[in-house]
């Protein structure tokens, strides 16, 4: 009753829909998807009225997905609208993602998704999420399933922002063979190709290696290897793939800088304070999914086994801790994991209805030995300041309920059940110990239509976040040793949603979305500092228009415009700049993209994004600029087998930030307190790549 209270009184607000059950299609209780006027539309997305169960959610396909140019593996997130992918550090870092006025620093509170396998890190030396997509080879990605907010009942861990799902392709139309060679010394080889068994299965396979620079005063180095093989095989009513995946990569760091550094000419805007920063990480995975219809319903069934290693050398500091040796720290850790997840879906009447039930266990083990923050100088190891062998284990359980009432009336209803076990043998005796925790999140959204080419949706729901198994055993600060709270393993988070998607334009899929998400509490483990960070209660609220149109035959345009809001409940930070913003939420996001197709042997695509300005610390008195980029792709078939593709990143040479920060650190000279500034990290100046791929 509590959640139809909150679902009647929020008029104004919104909450994304509860999606369909875990690797199925969208329920059959919705009406046929209706045709969209034009084909081409629905070529690049699969959003048409009648064929998702939130506003907020959709499907881009492989499609666009060829189309619009990428600066790092990661911007093809940047698909899901709103959302925004930088980066603060070298390039085989993890990115920094940014959705719905969260700042998801490396991921925490977004669920990515490869082909069945979770890319978030829990207990991750770095932190909380940690979600490092620089493994992922673009033109292998057949299409991203993405959602809003917390409130699909599939959807758990790391998901109160939202969640996408990344499906790899079984089958090329042919092989791929491609150089690409561009600015900053940056190269890419590419080689993949797929081949039918005579007796049936599919082998696929795809080997890349690239190297690059950047613009920075010193060259990052960066250096990445990497393989994909997949076996997919269908007899009858049954399909499964195997999928096995090799990911290495060596890097320099540049990262964020004082401004003050730039301002008294120490150093250029490409330039670093500690030469010495750098990284390495290696990640090797086999996962199986299996899919099997039967007379009622469906089974589905997913298993997957990683291995993965982080070295990670930073300096945000500089002097201000050590003054003689540096601030440099090292955050590294080896790890095992282990999951599991499995559906049943059965298709049934209730009370004379279609109607359909899905159940679903999720499993996840997390074997961390060890992972550890430890002092370094010079890109070497000093001492331990904290060392832990981490088991992380969760296990969810979910139901739903989807149920067509009338011909305008349908209604997805779910629970999800969710259950962290966390030991920890910490180096601090003090931090070692076990914690456990449970938590139950219901799930409700009403679909109403379509009329007239339009259907609108009412959500809300519950879900949580998650915090590091070390933050729930500590009892003293790595650092300083004085006492700390542990944190709450499972923090509540509750969402609503207003939503409306229309056709009311011939070749036009327009969508809006209202909505409101609470949380608990926002502490999240900073690896940095190998602690919790004490924050508050917040609420985020906001606005989402989405615009895909078929303007002409040869001429598709997207336009994606964001507002949020976000703010603690009570005031947070130090006196004097105590206040109620969040730092780092972004309150304005933008995007255009202009894609054109069948000029002959010509095609071309521009994209806008527009990442506003948003509040560096609590009082809003440091504020970030805001920032624009854009992108040009030109295409050239040359032969049937041969093709030309000219990309320029930042086509207008903007001197903007791809991330600020506010915090104190110190330069020699300056005094033992250091020096309160803006750190920013460039985004990188115009370049070129082009690329010369043969089919075969």
């Amino acid at each position: 009753m509590r959640l139809l209270s909150l679902l009647s009184t929020s008029v104004l607000i919104a909450t994304p829909a509860l999606p369909a059950p875990v690797m199925a299609e969208p329920v059959s209780t919705s009406p046929p998807a209706t045709e969209a006027p034009d084909v081409s539309v629905k070529a690049h997305y699969l959003n048409a009225v009648g064929s998702t169960d939130a506003a907020s959610e959709g499907t881009v396909t492989r499609a666009l997905l060829q189309r619009r140019p990428t600066l790092r593996p990661a911007e093809v997130l940047e698909f899901v609208p709103g959302v925004i992918v930088s980066q603060h550090s070298g390039g085989g870092k993890a990115n920094q993602y940014y959705l719905r006025g969260f700042n998801l620093d490396h991921g925490t509170d977004f669920a990515t998704w490869v082909d069945g396998m979770p890319a978030n890190m829990p207990s991750h030396a770095h932190g909380q999420g940690y979600t490092d997509l620089n493994w992922l080879i673009p033109e292998l990605i057949d299409r991203i399933h993405y959602r809003k907010g917390p409130y699909a009942a599939e959807d758990g861990d790391f998901a109160s922002a939202g969640s996408a799902r990344l499906k790899l392709v079984d089958r090329l139309p042919r092989g791929l063979a491609s150089l690409t060679l561009g600015s900053y010394d940056h190269a890419r080889v590419l080689l993949a190709d797929s081949a039918d068994r005579p007796q049936g299965g599919t082998w696929l396979y795809a080997l890349e290696a690239s190297h690059h620079h950047g613009p920075w005063d010193q060259g990052e180095g960066l250096k990445r290897l990497n393989g994909v093989l997949r076996y997919t095989q269908a007899e009858g009513d049954t399909r499964q793939s195997w999928t096995a995946m090799a990911y290495r990569a060596r890097w320099r760091a540049t990262d964020q800088i004082p401004q003050r550094a730039v301002a008294n000419g120490l150093i250029g805007r490409f330039g670093a304070i500690d030469p010495t920063d750098k990284g390495t990480t290696d990640r090797y995975s086999l996962s199986w999914q299996r899919l099997t219809v039967v007379s009622d319903g469906e089974w589905q069934v997913n298993a997957w086994a990683l291995a993965s290693s982080l070295s990670l050398y930073s300096n945000f500091t500089y002097a201000l801790d050590n003054p003689d040796a540096g601030d440099q720290f090292q955050q590294a850790e080896t790890r095992r994991a282990l999951g599991l997840q499995a559906s049943r879906l059965w298709r049934t009447t209730l009370a004379g209805r279609e109607s359909e039930h899905t159940l679903g266990l999720q499993l996840r083990h997390d074997h961390l030995a060890p992972v550890g923050l430890y002092t370094a100088a010079g890109g070497r190891r000093v001492d331990v300041t904290q060392e832990s062998r981490v088991n992380d284990t969760l296990v969810g359980l979910y139901a739903q309920n989807s149920t067509r009432w009338t011909p305008w009336l349908r209604s997805v209803a779910g629970v999800r059940h969710d259950t962290v076990v966390a030991r920890v043998h910490s180096s601090i005796s003090d931090n070692s110990g076990s914690r456990q925790a449970h938590l139950v999140s219901p799930k409700l959204s009403l679909i109403f239509g379509p009329w007239a080419q339009t259907e609108f949706f009412a959500h809300a729901g519950q879900g949580y976040h998650r915090n590091d198994a070390r933050g729930m055993t500590a009892r003293v600060a790595a650092r300083g040793g004085e006492a700390v709270d542990a944190a709450v393993p499972l923090v509540r988070t509750r969402g609503t949603e207003l939503g409306v998607r229309g056709e009311w334009l011939p070749g036009l899929q327009t969508s809006l979305s209202v909505w409101r998400l609470d949380l608990a509490s926002e502490l999240v483990f900073v690896g940095d500092a190998g602690e919790t960070e004490a924050s508050g209660a917040s609420r985020r609220h906001g606005i989402e228009f989405n615009n895909h149109w078929q303007a002409r035959p040869w001429l598709l345009v997207d336009a994606d415009l964001a507002f949020s809001q976000a703010r603690f409940r009570t005031e947070q930070g130090e006196p004097p700049h105590a206040g109620r913003h969040v730092p780092g939420a972004v309150r304005t996001v933008a995007a255009l993209g202009m894609t054109l197709t069948d000029l002959g042997p010509w095609s071309a695509q521009f994209q806008l994004r527009y990442f506003g300005p948003r509040p560096l610390i609590e009082d809003n008195s440091a504020r970030s600029k805001g920032t624009t980029l854009a992108y040009l792709r030109v295409g050239h078939q040359l032969t049937r087998d041969v093709k030309l593709a000219l990309d320029v990143f930042n086509l207008f040479n903007r001197r903007a930030s791809d991330i600020d920060y506010f915090y104190t650190s110190r330069l020699p000279g300056e005094p033992t307190e250091g020096v309160a500034d803006r750190h920013s990290h460039p985004a990188e100046p115009r370049s070129f790549r082009l690329t010369v791929a043969m089919s075969f």
